[in-house]
């Protein structure tokens, strides 16, 4: 294979962030964000869509999700964006394939005779040996999700950490998934965005600061947070995503 070295700067190929996380506390509105974004498919994991008028489909298991991807394969790719509704949930229907992958393996040929019974979940494995089978299997069906639509948000739920500084402790708010998992989850994203509630606006926030963990590789979207939608005076919500996708 030739390899040719570029000789000038490369133009950027994108502007809008193609893998996009956006966490929040419950019930702060970011299904409904989803169901207003134009050719956005929200997988739903939560069975938290029903309130919504969308395009949706809901998944209880891994199966369920690659059957779901076949067949939008089959249907020639018709969405734009893919929004899976939650990361968190996601993570939880991983483990039964995880466990299925062990058992595949040469050390985990005995797991459904011995060690399921023994520790009842691959997690429970002494020394954490159970996580990288999870971490292999959220990777494996998040980069199948990936492939559905050129653009990807995965929601997720706040998880309240214990930090330290200058000798005294706060709270600070980051995404709820597992250790490894959630800094590989965030390193392949493109952004990274706090969703929360300020009166009757939602306010996305790409601001990294002390109390949450927040970043964006687009330029757009860097140290910078945008009202995202407002209930009207008819108390109805309205939402712009024009400041989030620009291309």
């Amino acid at each position: 294979m030739e390899i040719v070295l570029p000789k000038a700067k490369v133009p950027r190929s994108s502007s809008s962030p193609e893998n996009l996380i956006i966490f929040s506390k419950p019930k702060v509105g970011k299904t409904t964000l989803f169901a207003d974004l134009e050719d956005c498919l929200i997988l739903d994991l939560e069975k938290g869509s029903k309130y919504v008028e969308a395009l949706k489909i809901s998944a209880s298991s891994t199966e369920e999700i690659m059957a779901i991807g076949k067949q939008i394969k089959a249907d020639g790719f018709p969405y734009k964006y893919v929004a899976v509704d939650t990361i968190t949930a996601l993570e939880e229907m991983c483990i039964p394939l995880a466990e299925q992958l062990y058992a595949q393996s040469a050390q985990g040929k005995n797991w459904y005779t011995e060690g399921k019974l023994k520790y009842g979940s691959i997690l429970n494995m002494p020394q954490g040996a159970g996580y990288p089978w999870l971490r292999e299997a959220m990777t494996k069906v998040t980069n199948y999700i990936k492939m559905w639509a050129p653009r990807t948000i995965f929601a997720g739920h706040v998880k309240d950490i214990l930090l330290e500084k200058n000798g005294t402790e706060f709270s600070a708010m980051d995404l709820d998934l597992t250790g490894k998992l959630k800094r590989i989850m965030t390193s392949q994203s493109d952004a990274i965005g706090y969703l929360y509630r300020k009166g009757d606006t939602n306010m996305l926030s790409f601001k990294t600061k002390d109390d949450v963990s927040c970043g964006a590789r687009p330029e757009h979207l860097r140290n910078k947070e945008f009202q995202i939608s407002q209930i009207n005076s008819d108390g109805q919500i309205q939402v712009d995503w024009s400041q989030i996708f620009i291309d």
